[in-house]
This record gives structure tokens, C-alpha cells and sequence, in this order.
């Protein structure tokens, strides 16, 4: 009987976080500052599609309440089991 190896879950990608490994830290900074750049035109898009006629001002404030919005919701309010249902 061969053993097979269980995968368990986990919210970390080691294979990303080995490459993060070869980057200096000013890299590892200026990525980070790019996925926040990435997230920050993703959120300002999708807003924009909801309120087109909205002035920037205005705009700027409702990236403040998603924000705002977002910093409130519970990451995993639910548990997650370990084992297969």
C-alpha cells in the first residue's frame, strides 16, 4: 500500500514566497507597492463604471468608504475545516 502524501490547505503560496525570496528588499517593497497600485486602479474602475458622472473629488471620497467598507468585514467568518467533508 503506498502512502500518498496529504496536501493540507493553507492560504500562503510557497512557490510565490520562495521567489519573493531572491528580491532585495526594495524590490520586495516596490512589489508590494505595485499590487497596492494594482488593487487601488481595480477598486477607482469599478467605481467609476458604478457612478460614471461623478467628479473626481467625490470619486476620491467613495474610495474612502469602500475603504473604510472593506477594513470592516471580517476576514474568514467562517471556519474552515481541515479535513474533506
Amino acid at each position: 500500500m503506498s502512502l500518498q502524501r496529504k496536501q493540507r490547505f493553507t492560504h500562503t503560496d510557497m512557490e510565490l514566497m520562495r521567489l519573493r525570496l531572491t528580491l532585495s528588499p526594495g524590490q520586495r517593497i516596490q512589489a508590494m507597492l505595485d499590487a497596492r497600485a494594482l488593487l487601488v486602479g481595480i477598486v477607482r474602475g469599478r467605481l467609476r463604471q458604478l457612478y460614471p458622472d461623478l467628479p473626481e473629488a467625490d470619486l476620491n471620497l467613495k474610495m474612502l468608504e469602500e475603504i473604510e467598507r472593506a477594513q470592516s468585514v471580517r476576514p474568514w467568518s467562517h471556519p474552515i475545516s481541515r479535513h474533506p467533508a
